[in-house]
């Protein structure tokens, strides 16, 4: 794959603890890492490990205790100023009393004085490439959760950002409907590269959609292992037959299970 030059994320020795005096716990430890403009790097590790942690450290969401996270040259305070942020969590967190549209629309009506002299999305041209032009008018209630969520990364990439940070997003949702999500996830990615940061526990889906995946350790959280993925794009459902992909999972999976297993120690 071809990365555009420059660091879209840039994380630089982050520790970050919780509690209090003597009872407080290292969560992250001296944890680095770059992903480049156009680049897709997903994290995976045991329960614990500080996965959400470090992505809600680059959100902005909570501050490291030491170190530095800059987004596309910037602080992150900054970028998230400039609108420079995609976050995609766990929950679509749509407003049940807003259309389909409306919900995506939000961003760009309560932050009116970041839309000048940038780019932004159509939202219902966002919605149609994610499969959700018959519902523009629906409400939240009326969709389906895998179509709820496929609504909130339609929302996300409204200010057209230079890095998507997302969390779990498919978690809640059945295998059938997690690979559906996938495969319209890649199609737009693929067609628009951003950097992302992707959460996740499913070794396929980080295998499908990834460059380069990041296995965590545990207690405390940090960095155990990169591992290239160096399938062809683009990708389709097919290469999930491939015998390099299996063969790649083998090595993912192994990387997991002995961090998974030094967890528990």
């Amino acid at each position: 794959m071809s990365v555009s030059q420059g660091a879209g994320v840039e994380v630089r020795n982050v520790t970050k603890s919780f509690g209090v005096d003597g009872a407080r716990v290292t969560v992250l430890d001296d944890v680095s890492l770059t992903i480049g403009m156009g680049e897709f790097v997903s994290v995976i590790g045991p329960s614990g490990c500080g996965k959400s942690t470090l992505l809600k450290v680059v959100a902005g969401l909570i501050d490291a205790d030491s170190g530095s996270v800059t987004i596309d040259g910037e602080s992150v305070s900054a970028a998230s100023r400039d609108k420079k942020i995609g976050l995609v969590p766990q929950s679509p967190a749509l407003l049940p009393w807003k259309t389909v549209r409306e919900n995506v629309e939000l961003p760009v009506r309560v932050n009116r004085g970041a839309n000048s002299g940038r780019t932004l999305r159509d939202a219902g041209e966002l919605l149609s490439t994610f499969g959700l032009g018959h519902a523009l008018k629906k409400y939240p209630g009326q969709l389906s959760g895998g179509m709820q969520q496929r609504a909130a990364i339609a929302r996300a990439f409204v200010f057209d950002p230079a890095i998507m940070l997302m969390d779990e997003p498919f978690s809640a949702l059945d295998e059938m409907n997690r690979d559906l999500q996938r495969i319209a996830l890649l199609d737009f990615w693929q067609s628009n590269r951003k950097a992302v940061m992707f959460v996740t526990h499913s070794v396929p889906e980080a295998i499908m959609l990834s460059d380069r995946i990041v296995v965590m350790a545990a207690h405390p959280g940090r960095i155990a292992e990169v591992i290239d993925v160096n399938l062809p794009r683009p990708r389709t459902e097919d290469v999930y037959a491939t015998d390099e992909f299996r063969d790649l999972e083998g090595v993912v999976r192994s990387a997991l299970r002995a961090q998974t297993e030094k967890a528990h120690v």
